[in-house]
């Protein structure tokens, strides 16, 4: 046996085997004391086999010996010691009994659910009114479980009694109930539509899916079989209206985007009992500039002011663009590391010399470049996934198929802030092309998700908040997530059909709205008109306050509306009036116009230069 020790005192113990293949995992062998030993048998190579060989299978990891994951476990524990300065661990609150619904209502842009003071409620009703029926049972099951907190905690807080919110069996509508349809709305098997196994159905809601699937198998006791553990070819169903990608959304249709998705994602994981807890990270002291350990919205700041519209940290760039110029090719790229004297040397000079232009690319070795890109994801102050998410991307595992697991994977991806999501974007699609030349490099689609995955999730001080049991649990788990995350990348950052309806309809209600308002603008406008011309009449020119009334006009010529007025308050900011002129959707070149139309038939259509 050929034992290696770990960081926390436990032992991985790693045999030959040359009669079969073998790998597995035997936890809980305890030694004296409260120690726990664990230990791994796993596959070698016999010899004179490429080392790539092992890892051949693209469907399953279950043929995966985990050598070279608990192999860049080590390295990663390695290139940590001696450091002068340690960084920061990264410290998880779980939120108290209450405070989780509270934020989710919140996020979910339904506070006035328990905070009358909190939001426009006609915003909520606007939003209620677009639920589908599992949707709903998720804000339901959120307002239950906050009315009971505050009544064991006795507080006279004005939360509305669930019946008032949603209809119940034996109680008559609720206003809310009206606005939401819940009268007359079809439940999910009527809604949903028979597909190919392969096809991603964005019509549909995915909660409403999952809930025909779980009422389909009732009775049946199914489980996931070695078929199921394949990767299909999953491909998304097209319609003439177009694909909607991230991105292609103004701000406020994406915050409605990210409301919507958060909800969805709620009532898929409800649908198959699964309690998400979300994690809130403490607050930590991190560096506020330089290139590594840098918070990757502070560092995306700093960038922007070099490069305006930069989306992908620069650095993060420019590593990538040099491993490729040096040639994908390289057997053992991502796997083999690079020198760690040699790296960590290079590191201080990437933070001295890179922004002025003077650090020498050509002298970088590219097993060091590779190095110092995963040196950059684990050095990040919070995880590239999020400490709020992280927990959702490995629940996504315990969903009961293929098809819900990548549908969960692409509502955790829109949930993600923007820089995490478009950095995830870049590296995914880099680990792709490394993936492209695998029969030149050695590295498959399991052994790059193997090698990233606990760089991706092992965020400063991970090892120590779980045991060791759970860590080889996670280890399989973690490869599998990056594994989706890689493969299915071109499908996970689209924004489902069903959302995109929902948003639309709110936009629809929000439009109405304004209708009913504007014969009222128009009244007061003319009055305010009529006042201050009299005025006029009464007091010299130079007394006269222009926004005297409450009232600017916005000229915007370029834009199809080219003037406005808009009445001035306290909260007005310079963003609120700019929303007011910009509500646009860039069309997917795919998309017929005639259907997009008959969709949303109060459409403008211009031609639009943007900043890729």
């Amino acid at each position: 046996l050929n034992w290696s020790k770990r960081s926390n005192n436990s032992f991985l113990a790693k045999s030959n085997f040359s009669s079969k293949n073998f790998a597995s995992t035997v936890c809980g062998l305890s030694g004296k004391g409260k120690t726990q030993h664990y230990l791994l048998l796993a596959e070698r190579n016999a010899p004179g086999k490429p080392p790539y060989h092992r890892c051949n299978s693209q469907d399953s990891l279950d043929e995966l010996a985990m050598d070279d994951y608990w192999t860049e476990v080590e390295n990663i524990t390695l290139s940590g010691e001696g450091d002068a300065e340690p960084q920061e661990e990264v410290q998880l609150k779980v939120p108290d009994e209450g405070e989780q619904e509270e934020a989710w209502l919140t996020e979910a842009g339904l506070a006035t659910l328990f905070d009358e003071s909190a939001s426009d409620p006609e915003d909520m009703m606007g939003l209620l009114s677009t639920l589908t029926r599992t949707q709903a049972a998720a804000v339901e099951k959120r307002v239950e479980k906050l009315q009971q907190t505050l009544r064991k905690r006795n507080k006279q807080h004005q939360v509305p009694d669930v019946r008032d919110i949603f209809k119940l069996p034996g109680t008559p509508e609720s206003k809310v109930s009206q606005a939401m349809g819940l009268g007359n709305r079809a439940g999910p098997a009527e809604q949903s539509v028979s597909e190919p196994e392969t096809d991603i159905n964005l019509e549909v809601s995915f909660s409403d899916q999952a809930l025909s699937y779980k009422e389909g198998s009732k009775g049946s006791s199914e489980a996931l079989t070695d078929a199921d553990d394949k990767l299909p070819n999953f491909k998304l169903s097209r319609d003439k209206t177009g694909l909607t990608k991230v991105g292609n959304l103004s701000p406020q249709d994406m915050k409605k985007v990210h409301r919507l998705v958060l909800i969805e994602m709620t009532a898929l994981f409800d649908t198959a009992g699964i309690d998400l807890k979300a994690h809130k990270a403490v607050k930590l002291k991190v560096k506020e500039s330089g290139l590594f350990g840098v918070p990757l919205a502070a560092l995306l700041e700093q960038d922007q002011r070099r490069q305006p519209g930069t989306k992908v940290p620069i650095i993060l760039q420019r590593l990538i663009s040099h491993i490729e110029d040096e040639g994908l090719d390289t057997e053992g790229l991502l796997r083999i590391p690079g020198a760690a004297i040699r790296v960590k040397a290079v590191c201080v000079e990437l933070e001295g010399k890179f922004y002025e232009g003077l650090f020498p690319w050509e002298s970088l070795k590219q097993h060091d470049a590779a190095s110092l890109l995963k040196l950059f994801i684990r050095e990040l102050p919070h995880p590239l996934l999020t400490v709020k998410y992280l927990s959702a991307f490995i629940a996504v595992l315990r969903l009961p198929t293929k098809k819900q697991q990548l549908q969960a994977l692409n509502l955790l991806v829109l949930l993600l802030p923007e820089s995490s999501r478009d950095t995830l974007k870049a590296l995914m699609e880099f680990f792709q092309r490394v993936i492209d030349h695998k029969e030149q490099n050695k590295m498959t689609l399991n052994n790059v998700a193997v090698v990233m995955a606990p760089n991706i999730f092992m965020f400063k001080g991970f090892r120590n908040k779980i045991s060791e049991q759970q860590e080889f649990s996670l280890a399989t788990e973690t490869a599998n997530i990056v594994r989706l995350l890689i493969r299915y990348q071109n499908l996970l950052w689209t924004i489902p059909k069903f959302i995109m309806n929902q948003v639309r309809k709110q936009n629809t209600e929000n439009q109405k709205k304004v209708s009913k308002d504007r014969a009222m603008m128009k009244l007061l406008k003319k009055m305010a008109y009529e006042r201050e011309k009299h005025e006029k009449q009464e007091k010299p020119l130079s007394e006269v306050d222009s926004s005297s009334q409450g009232f600017i006009r916005v000229q915007a010529p370029q834009f199809s509306k080219v003037s406005m007025a808009v009445q001035l308050t306290e909260e007005l900011q310079a963003s609120d009036v700019l929303s007011r002129f910009l509500k646009e959707r860039c069309l997917d070149e795919e998309t017929y116009m005639k259907d997009l139309l008959e969709l949303n038939p109060s459409a403008e259509w211009f031609i639009k230069c943007i900043q890729r």
